[in-house]
């Protein structure tokens, strides 16, 4: 791997393509900036994702080391403010500059990107959801701002984007685990239902830590609560469309966890399960009346 000396010794990747993965939008849980999003708002939505993709890959990178990670991610702050020549930071950073957008949203996601790499390990709930304030918080009120929407929808939006993440981090519990020792569990919920967080390396969930995660995934339903009506407040109707399909297969989605185990059993949606879901979203959103 490529990279710049530090003086002593140690060598440091500092583009975000040496750490490049094959994931791109389509292979998403949710949908990002889809069709159903006017023109002019899913190009800057794209810079953010491609910003994040490349920070992300950055983070979870199987074998560059803790200095690597860091240096790639310090190089795409720099390039976020103008002054370096990592390409997603640099179109990102043209796009704020030309829209007026707030950058600290893509400061905010790579603070969570430079604590996934020093932090593998969350005490309680709490704590998680701090994490979340960084690492999908931000994406949310981007996305709301590129369309200048009220801030109004903020909390809504926010509880979403949390949800969205420990939805993640419950389905991939295993892999995260297995591939870079990152345990997104709370211990307080290891330690209340008598899991150890060597059972995420089995083939199968053990009995408490099906409890875990279900005690996790009963406490992002009620996320999911407080941000169902997030649809209805949103102005532009194809934003809303977009985050009611959101909304409804996330709340799928976390039903599953709550009766599949994420080391042996598929959570994320078939084809056929996702094209459904999407057209009573959308139905639910235009034909009924936002919940009370």
């Amino acid at each position: 791997m490529e990279g710049t000396s530090t003086g002593d010794g140690t060598a440091l990747a500092v583009r975000a393509a040496d750490f490049a993965s094959s994931k791109d939008h389509k292979k998403e849980n949710f949908p990002v900036a889809s069709v159903l999003l006017k023109a002019e708002h899913r190009a800057p939505v794209m810079a953010f994702y491609r910003f994040a993709r490349a920070a992300d890959d950055i983070a979870d990178h199987a074998t560059a080391s803790a200095a690597e990670k860091l240096a790639g991610l310090k190089a795409m702050r720099a390039s976020l403010s103008g002054s370096g020549d990592e390409p997603t930071a640099r179109a990102l950073h043209k796009v704020m500059a030309e829209r007026d957008l707030d950058p600290i949203h893509a400061h905010d996601l790579l603070d969570a990107f430079e604590q996934d790499v020093t932090v593998n390990r969350y005490a309680d709930w709490d704590a998680l959801i701090a994490y979340c304030r960084k690492s999908a918080v931000p994406v949310g009120r981007y996305v709301l701002d590129v369309h200048g929407e009220d801030r109004a929808c903020w909390p809504a939006s926010d509880a979403l984007c949390a949800a969205l993440q420990i939805i993640n981090h419950l389905q991939d519990c295993g892999k995260d685990y297995r591939a870079i020792d990152r345990v997104y569990i709370p211990a307080e919920t290891f330690a209340a239902t008598g899991a150890r967080i060597e059972d995420l390396g089995a083939a199968h969930a053990s009995p408490a830590l099906r409890t875990a995660i279900i005690i996790l995934a009963e406490r992002t339903q009620g996320l999911l609560r407080t941000s169902a009506p997030f649809a209805f407040a949103i102005r532009d109707r194809r934003l809303a469309a977009e985050v009611a399909i959101i909304q409804r297969l996330a709340e799928s989605l976390v039903k599953r966890l709550l009766t599949r185990d994420p080391l042996s059993e598929r959570v994320h949606h078939g084809a056929l399960e996702t094209a459904t879901l999407v057209m009573g979203a959308i139905a639910g959103r235009f034909l009924r009346k936002a919940p009370a």
